[in-house]
C-alpha cells in the first residue's frame, strides 16, 4: 500500500489582533493507504488543527499536504470545497444531523451535490445504512434515535459517498460505553472489511488502542517514538 496522506514540515499560525498563536511547527507524517491512526495529545496540542489540514477544512502556514497526490495545501477555496465534498468523509463529536430529516435524508445530504440519479441515489444510502446496521431505521428521526444510533447515521452520511479518507474528531466523546464501544466496532470494520483509511482524534486511550497505530502530539510537535516521528524517519 502507498502513502495515502503525505504531510511535509507543516506549521499553522492563528493570527489574533496583534498575536501570533503557533499551533504546529512543523509536523513531517505519512500516513498509509489503509491505515487506521489515533491522533493523541493534551488539548491545545494541535491534533484537531491536523486533522483539519488533511482533511482540507484549514490551510497550513508553512509545508505541503499531498492527498492522494493531490498537493491540496495550494488548492483554493473553491477547489478546496470541491475536493472534500468528493474525497473526505466527517465524523464528528456531535453528530450534526438535522433534526427535521429522517435518517435517510440525512445520508442523503452530501449526495445532492453530485451526478447521481435518485435511483442511485436511494441505492448508496441505502448500502451505507445497512453497513452501519441501521436499514431498518432509515425513516426515523434523530429525535427517535439513541446517540449510538445517531453517531452511526452520521457515519453513514460520512462514507455515502464512498471517500478516499475518513477524519473523526472524537467519535466517541459524546457516548455512553457501549455505544462508544459500538461505534469503535464499527471504524474498525470499515478499516479492516472496506479499507477505508480513518485519520482519528481521541483523548480515550481504550479508543486509540482501536487503531492500527497512535500518534502522539505535544505543543505541535510530533512526540519521539510515535509511529509519526517514525514515519518520518523514512520519508
Amino acid at each position: 500500500m502507498g502513502t495515502l496522506v503525505d504531510i511535509n514540515n507543516v506549521r499553522k499560525v492563528y493570527k489574533r489582533d496583534a498575536f501570533e498563536v503557533p499551533v504546529l511547527n512543523g509536523v513531517t507524517l505519512a500516513v498509509p493507504q489503509g491505515d487506521f491512526l489515533a491522533l493523541m495529545g493534551p488539548s491545545g496540542s494541535g491534533k484537531t488543527t491536523l486533522l483539519n489540514l488533511m482533511a482540507g477544512i484549514d490551510r497550513p502556514t508553512g509545508g505541503s499536504i499531498f492527498v492522494d497526490g493531490k498537493e491540496i495545501s495550494r488548492f483554493s477555496e473553491t477547489q478546496l470545497a470541491s475536493w472534500r465534498s468528493r474525497h473526505v468523509g466527517f465524523i464528528f463529536q456531535m453528530y450534526n444531523l438535522i433534526p427535521v430529516l429522517n435518517a435517510f435524508e440525512n445520508v442523503e445530504l452530501p449526495l445532492l451535490l453530485t451526478k447521481l440519479s435518485k435511483k442511485e441515489r436511494r441505492e448508496h444510502v441505502q448500502a451505507a445504512l445497512d453497513i452501519v446496521g441501521l436499514g431498518d431505521r432509515a425513516f426515523h428521526y434523530p429525535r427517535q434515535l439513541s446517540g449510538g444510533q445517531e453517531q452511526r447515521v452520521a457515519i453513514a452520511r460520512a462514507i455515502v459517498t464512498d471517500p478516499t479518507l475518513l477524519v473523526a474528531d472524537e467519535p466517541t466523546g459524546d457516548l455512553d460505553a457501549k455505544n462508544a464501544e459500538e461505534t469503535l466496532d464499527l471504524l474498525q470494520k470499515l478499516n479492516a472489511d472496506f479499507a477505508k483509511t480513518i485519520v482519528m482524534v481521541t483523548h480515550d486511550p481504550k479508543a486509540a488502542q482501536r487503531a492500527k497505530h497512535t500518534l502522539h502530539l505535544e505543543k505541535g510537535l510530533l512526540v519521539e517514538g510515535a509511529y509519526g516521528m517514525e514515519t518520518a524517519a523514512h520519508a
